[in-house]
Parts: structure tokens; sequence; C-alpha cells
């Protein structure tokens, strides 16, 4: 009988346990703080939610939520800044002269084209790289070969740039007529247009350097070497009074003045037509009056500008060279010419006039 009770007993307490546990198990809110209970009932609305809302532990817990989380307390790199290679000019501190009209370009030239008087200079003898100023002897010497313009010039594989990595919209295989080439090399320095043009020259690439380099002598440009056609050597390599020299030439063949300022060009590539502009905006400007340009950029030479033109009843020649900034050889050309005339002793007529009273 005891033993019976006993046993009663005993089962009784087991049901009991497992009720309160079952009852734990099934509300585990019943033991949480306020905080806890909020949680549970933002995301419990069943039965079945219990196990949902165990379910992001389970994400949180898994490699790919532990990497996440590694990363977003990792210490930031640092990238080290590495400051941009100084050209030639900045190297050789000639931006620290300083000249009245406070140039951005440290090499700058001004001349009357008729007089050849030089109204500014600004380390006019320095030799420099000169980019695709290159391109203005290269058009010149492909204009005075007097070869056919309708001639078709193929891009190939030489004549993609290994210089300097830059790209074209000129792929290899592009065939355009000679006369075409040479537009887009001038008027938007267009490098496989202009390499395209010195390849194709009557003996090769090597002899038209050749002749760049014979014609730089018999115009007396002593400070001129050229070792390719489209300025991306940073060899090829002159001064601004020796520039200017070869403006002066360039501007007597009217095919370059018409293609160097021509504002823009549209060429028919395959099923395509490609629009080109010019790289000087300046020739777009109804205040300028421009016969002849041609920009250039490579890292060792800064911004570049060469220009014929007609400011205030005078025929001027410029040269910038090395001019720090994306658009300040444009704005070292407004200085000029803004100079030029508010300055009553040069203009033109006035110009004239003096020198006609001093002889």
């Amino acid at each position: 009988m005891h033993h019976r009770r006993f046993t009663a007993m005993t089962r009784f307490f087991q049901i009991l346990g497992f009720a309160v546990v079952s009852a734990a198990l099934i509300s585990p809110s019943a033991h949480a703080g306020p905080q806890k209970k909020a949680a549970v009932k933002k995301h419990s609305v069943s039965s079945t939610s219990a196990k949902r809302v165990v379910a992001p532990r389970k994400v949180a817990a898994s490699p790919r939520a532990t990497r996440i989380t590694a990363r977003s307390v990792k210490t930031p790199t640092r990238v080290a800044f590495i400051p941009a290679k100084p050209s030639f000019g900045q190297a050789a501190g000639l931006h620290a002269v300083n000249d009245p009209l406070d140039l951005k370009s440290s090499v700058a030239l001004v001349m009357d084209q008729d007089t050849h008087e030089i109204l500014l200079s600004k380390n006019d003898h320095a030799v420099l790289p000169i980019a695709s100023l290159t391109k203005l002897m290269t058009g010149m010497l492909i204009s005075q070969a007097k070869l056919p313009m309708e001639e078709p010039v193929t891009i190939t594989q030489d004549d993609v740039d290994t210089e300097k990595g830059s790209s074209s919209r000129l792929s290899v295989g592009t065939t355009l007529t000679r006369g075409e080439m040479l537009h887009l090399a001038l008027m938007s320095s267009e490098n496989r247009a202009a390499h395209a043009l010195g390849r194709s020259y009557p003996g090769g690439l090597a002899v038209f350097v050749a002749q760049m380099n014979a014609k730089a002598r018999l115009l007396g440009m002593t400070d001129t070497r050229y070792v390719e056609p489209t300025g991306l050597s940073s060899l090829n390599q002159s001064s601004a009074r020796d520039l200017a020299t070869l403006v002066n030439i360039a501007h007597g063949d009217p095919l370059l003045r018409e293609l160097s300022t021509s504002p823009s060009y549209e060429v028919a590539v395959g099923h395509r037509t490609l629009q080109y502009n010019n790289t000087n905006s300046l020739v777009k400007s109804p205040d300028w009056d421009i016969g002849l340009q041609k920009t250039g950029y490579i890292s060792e030479a800064g911004r570049c500008l060469v220009m014929q033109a007609q400011i205030a009843g005078r025929k001027l020649i410029m040269v910038f060279l090395d001019s720090a900034g994306k658009f300040s050889r444009l704005g070292d050309a407004q200085r000029v010419r803004h100079w030029v005339e508010s300055t009553p002793s040069l203009a033109g007529p006035l110009h004239a006039v003096r020198a006609a009273s001093n002889g």
C-alpha cells in the first residue's frame, strides 16, 4: 500500500515537472525582461514564430555573417598619397619665374608675325617636351609632300600607343583617307591618325621622322628634336622661339590653316559616324580670329598651345608651354588678348603711327 502511494506520488511529481518544463519551452518570455518581451511580441504571431525568432541568430552565426562582421570592425586601410609627377618645367623651377601677366604657363612667347617684334617672353629659350604640338610638323610634311589626300590609309597595330597607353576611337583595321587622317590629327589631336600618316609616308616611319628633323634644321629650329610623329614621347622637344618659327611657316599653308581651326568633323567608320571636336574651344568663339592653332598635353610637357590670331589689328603668334591646369593655357591666351587690347601702345594702328614717327 505504501509502495503504491509512493509510486503514485513519484509519478505525479514527474508529470508536474514535465508540465513546468514544457511551459517554459513553449513560453520563453516567461523569464524574459521587458526588452525581450517586446522583441518576442514583435516577431511572434503563431506557435511557429518561436522558431523564426531564433533564425536571425543562426544567420548571424554563419561563416558569411562572421566575415562581414569582421570587415565592419576592421581598421580602414590607409592608401598612400602619391603626388603627380612634375612636368619638366616644374622640375626645372620655371614656374617660379614671374611675369607681368601672371601667366600659368612656365614658358610663353608673344610675337608680332609681320615685324617679329617680341611683345612678351618668359623662359622662351627653355627646351621642353612639346606633346602634340609635334603634329604641326607632321601635318606640314604631309601637306608639302603633295601626297594624294584621297588615298586610303588603314590603322594597324603599329599605330597603337604603347608609350602612354592612350585610347582611340580608330580601332585597328579602320580605314580613312589620308585627308581625313590629317584632319583628325590636326583638329582633335588623334594620335593613331598622326602615327599612321608617318608610317604610310614613302619610305616608312624612320624616313618620315628623319624628314621632320631635317625640316626643323632647314627652318633654323636649332632647339628642336623629333623621335616620332604624335608627341606622345617626351623626347620630342623644342623651345618657344623655335615653335614661333614653325607656326609662322605653317600659317602660310592654307590646308593647315583650314584643318587646324575646324570646329568639328565627322568621319564614317563602317556603319557608324564618329563626331570629333577641336581640342581648342577658342576656335568656336566669335570673339577670336584664329588663323592656325594646335594644342598638346602629356604629363612631362604640361598643357601646351600655339596659335596665330589677329588681336587689336595685329597678327600675333602666341606660344604657351607647360601650363598648369586643364584650362590655364586658354586662360593665358585670354590674358594676353586682354593685355594687348587694353594697352594703347600695343594696338595695331597706334603701333604703326609710333613706328612711323620713330622712323
